[in-house]
């Protein structure tokens, strides 16, 4: 469960929208409901195990997403025989997290490009998430816990806005305009602060170390802010 929530909100944190299923039951019934962008399905689960359920999707036709399968026990038969089955990647926990992103990202890819056609105007791809700096590891995630996860991109509403001397329209792609409000927010307290990461990590809630990460991804840079504001 932990294993669940955890990458739950980090992939929620990435603008995906997250459904999730204790069990191979609660997958099947999910499935039914309708084909997710991207399953992650991990092997162990208290029922059915994912190698099973994954048979299962590909004998009834239901197989039409990518499937990133994951174990923290697994063997190399096991991820060969999920591969040969029709799974698209095989991460071995823990789970570095830019390792995830980045198979999350080439599975939404992959998705996009099978489903996309010519009459049709693709969907936004969802930016690749951008490198840790070699400074601050990525954290990764232990155990085994049964998981299922299936993810959908965000969908952006047609509804535009202004404010602060910015312009954020609400058309843009959820992880587009929620990058383009933290940026924002960051540079607003950055300026407030005169460049003080100290006070901004005090003023936003946030450890100093998180904060240099978040504004090396938004391309936000302290310095330039403070001498703007000398």
């Amino acid at each position: 469960m932990g294993i669940r929530e955890l990458l739950s909100e980090i992939l929620g944190d990435e603008g995906h929208a997250i459904q999730l299923a204790e069990n191979a039951q609660q997958a099947r019934e999910a499935r039914a409901a309708g084909a997710p962008d991207l399953v992650l399905l991990d092997i162990w689960m208290p029922d059915t195990d994912g190698v099973t359920l994954l048979k299962e999707w590909q004998r009834d036709g239901l197989l039409t997403m990518p499937v990133i399968m994951m174990s923290g026990h697994a063997t190399i038969d096991t991820a060969v025989e999920a591969t040969r089955i029709g799974a698209l990647n095989f991460l071995e926990k823990p789970i570095a997290l830019q390792k995830l992103l980045k198979a999350v990202q080439q599975g939404l890819t992959r998705a996009q490009e099978t489903v996309r056609a010519p009459s049709v105007a693709p969907r936004p791809a969802i930016p690749a998430p951008v490198e840790e700096s070699s400074h601050h590891p990525a954290p990764s995630f232990g155990g085994s816990a049964p998981q299922q996860m299936m993810v959908r991109p965000g969908i952006a509403a047609p509804v535009a806005a202004e404010g602060h001397g910015y312009n954020l329209s609400f058309d843009l792609p959820l992880r587009e305009a929620r990058d383009a409000f933290e940026r924002m927010y960051f540079e607003h307290h950055l300026g407030r602060e005169g460049g003080s990461m100290t006070r901004v990590a005090e003023k936003t809630g946030l450890e100093r170390t998180h904060l240099y990460r978040k504004l090396k991804q938004l391309g936000v840079e302290p310095g330039k802010l403070a001498k703007k504001n000398l």
